[in-house]
């Protein structure tokens, strides 16, 4: 059985989940089959049929919540630190044709969420970056080709203090308005 590893947070977002799908959802549901049984020929009844699919459905999330939970490795992020990225480390990139910035935390995969700066410990991103430092760069095979990226800053618990990176890109010429 594996472990998966997730942030206190990540775990306590999915208790909450378990929780309410025991004591809200899944009460709600039996009540709606129970009235859409009076509802006359469960053959023809859609109400029915919603119902039980819905239920199915909240069954199936169960079953994968407390699986996930029974195999969780909490790992609380504020007690880790060092130079190396590990899980839990909030890194701050830069795209070496571009010089974007962009800061992930490697979070859990349950947890993940890129539009947020939370990065799955599984993607191909985070698998490159683990056990690199500050300084290194990584190359990535994404959808749209090899991305160069040099690390700026690791750092544990909050958001690393960001240090600008000198840009090599020439100066963007000043509109001249008449």
């Amino acid at each position: 059985m594996n472990k998966i590893p997730m942030t206190v947070e990540g775990f306590n977002r999915l208790h909450e989940e378990l929780k309410r799908l025991k004591s809200t959802d899944r009460p709600a549901i039996i009540r709606a089959i129970a009235e859409a049984r009076t509802h006359g020929d469960l053959a023809e009844n859609a109400e029915y049929h919603a119902a039980r699919e819905r239920q199915s459905f909240i069954e199936g999330r169960l079953a994968e919540l407390e699986d996930k939970i029974a195999r969780a490795e909490v790992i609380d992020t504020s007690k880790l630190s060092g130079s190396a990225i590990k899980f839990g480390a909030t890194v701050t990139l830069a795209d070496e044709e571009t010089d974007e910035e962009q800061t992930f935390r490697i979070v859990g995969e349950d947890e993940a969420d890129i539009r947020n700066g939370r990065l799955s410990v599984t993607s191909p991103l985070a698998r490159a970056l683990i056990g690199k430092g500050e300084g290194d760069s990584v190359e990535v095979s994404t959808p749209r080709g090899n991305k160069s990226y040099e690390i700026v800053t690791v750092g544990f618990g909050e958001a690393p203090a960001r240090r600008r990176r000198p840009s090599t890109a020439k100066p963007a010429k000043r509109a001249t308005h008449r």
